[in-house]
């Protein structure tokens, strides 16, 4: 939902007035292929309306959004400040460009702009949140800290400000400060699984184990995640939990098994405990993933040195001792393992060269003198080595996945929400060509007459809830099909089957309203073929959820009212009635076609008629049984009307069938 969200803060700012009816059109169906996150296909309509236009601030502030999601952050801070020329006072802007700044690091860039922007909107508590993280990473603390200050006195609940507040405390070295913020924060929110975690990383610096294990045990609970894992299993280990600390890391390499961190410590454990030969295997895992990592290959060359492997343990040694040359240890492990070999003269030129580097050792460096760049590096990697001492040392997961505070991108906020919080039912199926790869892979959706049509269409037709953005490639043949289409119009008995065509090519390339009217015209001319009905009804749905959360912005009184979600619903009540009247056709004109009664589900529990939606549920899973989108709305619905148990079978069946977030959910409905 990030980049909706995003979006949405800048959808409401007022149209400029426009004398080319083809801008319009650029920009509307811009900011359609912008919100259904078709960002190549947004900026071909953005760019267009800039040719046209190139006075039109929004254009440039539309096409940074795009190319910022795309990656083109240098390209989104360059358009936000055409824009700012053009229009500067488009508070948008200075937010986009200063999240295009931050990404690429410059931090006191994006402090400017939060500071121009806070003057003129300080409600905005998002902004506070992003200005803190800003301060932070410039090492400005007390900046950091005001800000914070404020936003914790505008949103006393929002826990981020405490977590990132835990943070600057540990900086200062304050842990009981820290840890108090972190236990205030599970006092608001005890589903807040990163805090679990960040209190168990301070714990475990302190060595309160047993605190470190209560707590990602509940953090497990929440979201289980391999860092998790990883710590917990430090923790056991040291309370001589052996067992359980194997557990645990069995479980973060079945959840990441491309972990190093996880293989590492695993290996480091069945040394310990003597299991030799799969630590070996641990440690080999390691070095095809990280070849530079210096305590896996010593460690090995360690392990088999013991098990009676003398050639490959001198071979690793002899790779450590080319990175590490002053490595004295190295020299004196190889030359013993040469004398087991009956290699004397290697094992003496070590000896005598372990002899050599004791002897400067001894040579103390004068602190009168300024070091020579040599000693410095020396130096250097002196400490590096000192590593290779302590390498069945276990390091803890303290990687930006695991702890909450840490990482700045993730952190962003366009609105001040919490984690994990916002619910909402799975999306609407659509017939497409395209499909991109969901939580449920594997799922073939099929139905007969889709099959039966394919000759009729430039390429196989799908039905999917997990729709595609165009490359330029797509979004070319689309373009190029729709002239194709147009040019065949007049074919005796197929104008049914054109528009609908080209009505999949005007949705494909987010033109809807365009799609809306071919598809109108293809059930003129045939008024049997359902899957004009059903793209219809996507099609009204989608273009209505544009202006819902693009355009639909009540007024004062509308909001002291009503809520802001019932007012957008009351205003789209006719949309709503036309959506449901073509799903109805669409099931009476295929009454085995599942999805057209998943998605009349979807509507009804949208307008909270939420037992005819349960109904609809009902029929696409007697359908469908493995449908599991059907299942997980089905049990949010059953949870809107208080039946938690009922909802929860449901969210558990859909888990089964491959929507693991359906376990997020059961976690926090379940009490």
């Amino acid at each position: 939902m990030r980049h909706r969200v995003l979006i949405a803060l800048f959808l409401c700012f007022a149209s400029m007035a426009k004398a080319q009816v083809n801008t319009d059109h650029m920009m509307r169906v811009g900011r359609n292929a912008l919100y259904f996150s078709d960002y190549v296909l947004a900026i071909k309509y953005f760019n267009q309306a800039i040719n046209a236009k190139p006075y039109l601030a929004e254009a440039y502030f539309f096409r940074a959004i795009a190319k910022y999601d795309l990656g083109d952050y240098v390209g989104a801070e360059k358009d936000c400040s055409e824009a700012m020329r053009l229009n500067p006072f488009i508070t948008g802007n200075y937010e986009v460009r200063s999240l295009s700044r931050i990404r690429q690091n410059k931090y006191g860039g994006a402090i400017e702009d939060y500071e121009v922007i806070l003057k003129m909107r300080p409600d905005l508590l998002g902004l506070w949140h992003n200005y803190a993280l800003c301060c932070r990473d410039v090492g400005d603390y007390d900046g950091a800290m005001a800000a914070i200050d404020t936003l914790r006195s505008k949103a006393p609940s929002y826990t981020f400000a405490l977590c990132l507040r835990s943070e600057m405390l540990l900086e200062k070295g304050d842990t009981s400060a820290a840890i108090a913020n972190l236990d205030t924060v599970l006092t608001i929110d005890k589903y807040d699984y990163s805090a679990y975690m960040s209190r168990a990383i301070i714990n475990l610096g302190l060595k309160r184990y047993e605190e470190v294990e209560s707590d990602l045990t509940q953090a497990i609970k929440l979201s289980p995640q391999s860092g998790f894992y990883i710590n917990r299993a430090i923790a056991r280990e040291e309370l001589y939990n052996l067992r359980g600390a194997m557990e645990d890391l069995d479980m973060a390499v079945m959840l990441d098994p491309e972990n190093a961190l996880a293989r590492m410590n695993r290996g480091l454990l069945r040394e310990k405990v003597g299991d030799y030969n799969r630590a070996i295997e641990d440690y080999s895992f390691v070095l095809e993933c990280v070849p530079d990592h210096i305590r896996a290959r010593y460690a090995r060359a360690m392990l088999l040195s013991r098990t009676g492997d003398w050639q490959g343990a001198v071979d690793d040694l002899t790779w450590i001792l080319k990175e590490y040359p002053d490595f004295i240890g190295g020299y004196k492990i190889r030359a013993g393992l040469y004398r087991n070999m009956g290699l004397n003269a290697q094992a003496t030129a070590d000896e005598m060269k372990a002899m050599d580097l004791e002897m400067l050792s001894f040579v103390g460096f004068d602190g009168n003198d300024e070091p020579s760049q040599e000693e410095i590096e020396k130096r250097e990697q002196r400490k590096k080595v000192d590593d290779l001492n302590n390498y069945k040392k276990k390091q803890e997961a303290k990687n930006p996945e695991y702890v909450y505070v840490q990482e700045f991108s993730s952190e962003y906020r366009g609105l001040v929400q919490h984690k994990d919080v916002y619910v909402e039912l799975r999306p609407l199926y659509a017939l497409t060509y395209y499909e991109q790869r969901s939580e449920v892979d594997g799922v073939v959706h099929y139905h007969r007459e889709l099959e039966m049509i394919h000759h009729e269409l430039p390429l196989p037709l799908l039905v999917t809830a997990s729709e595609k953005a165009l490359d330029e490639q797509q979004i070319a043949f689309h373009f190029e099909d729709i002239d194709r289409q147009t040019r065949r119009f007049g074919e005796s008995g197929q104008e049914g089957f054109l528009y609908l065509a080209r009505g999949l090519d005007f949705y494909l390339v987010q033109d809807l309203t365009a799609a809306i009217d071919d598809f109108t015209q293809s059930i003129v001319a045939d008024g049997a073929l359902w899957m004009s009905y059903f793209c219809r009804a996507v099609a009204r749905y989608k273009q209505m959820e544009f202006d819902r959360n693009g355009r639909g912005v009540p007024s004062e009184e509308q909001k002291t009212s009503t809520t802001l979600n019932d007012f957008l619903v009351d205003s789209h009540l006719n949309d709503y009635q036309l959506i449901l009247a073509d799903l109805n056709k669409a099931i009476d004109l295929a009454p085995d076609f599942a999805y057209s009664y998943y998605n009349r589900g979807n509507v009804l529990s949208q307008l909270k008629d939420y037992r005819a939606a349960i109904v609809s549920y009902d029929e696409a899973i007697a359908l469908e049984p493995n449908l599991a989108e059907a299942y997980y709305n089905r049990g949010l619905t059953y949870i809107f009307v208080g039946e938690n148990a009922r909802g929860i079978a449901d969210l558990s069946k859909a888990g089964e069938l491959g929507l693991y977030s359906a376990y997020n959910l059961i976690k926090r409905f379940a009490e």
